[in-house]
């Protein structure tokens, strides 16, 4: 059974989903990959994993460092839980391009990665910010588009303290 919570955030209401144990899918309003799951998740908003959740938010967007996520259980390929995975060691306030985690697989697995296909697994990540697929950049700074609106990822790179000057923007960040 899946189960569904509302929090409220200077982005916008995220949607919450968990499998009772572990948080499975968080997703923005403007969310275009939305995790298997939600339609017919029964709504609760009680759930420990929810709370705790709730808790790690409020901390990350009063601008600091909340650490440790809750448990998280993203469902995918066996290559898009690596590129999360990846995602995962991105530390706050940092960025990471497309290309340098196809050749930190390549490393891991031996086999040639695409930054194309790194592309598409980090836009199917289920837990928005909890995995920080907002801190993957196209090369030369390029601020490519994410599944929340690019404004959303300005925003949360501008709330982590990133170096807003590294990067090209095609439009304004939007101050939380």
């Amino acid at each position: 059974m899946n189960y569904t919570a509302i929090v409220d955030s200077p982005l916008g209401d995220l949607s919450l989903l968990s499998d009772g144990e572990a948080l499975t899918g968080l997703t923005f309003p403007k969310w275009r990959h939305v995790p298997e799951g939600f339609r017919e998740a029964e709504r609760r908003e009680d759930l420990p994993v929810f709370d705790e959740t709730r808790r790690w938010l409020e901390i990350y967007f009063q601008g600091r460092d909340p650490g440790e996520a809750p448990p998280l259980r993203p469902d995918g390929t066996p290559f898009q839980r690596q590129v999360w995975a990846e995602l995962q060691t991105v530390p706050w306030g940092e960025t990471i391009t497309y290309g340098a985690i196809a050749k930190r697989l390549e490393t891991v697995t031996g086999r040639r990665q695409s930054a194309r296909a790194v592309g598409g697994a980090v836009g199917r990540n289920p837990i928005g910010i909890l995995i920080p697929c907002h801190r993957c950049v196209g090369s030369g700074g390029s601020l490519t588009g994410f599944g929340g609106g690019l404004d959303a990822k300005i925003a949360l790179l501008e709330l982590e303290g990133a170096d807003m000057r590294r990067f090209r923007r095609p439009t304004r960040g939007t101050a939380l």
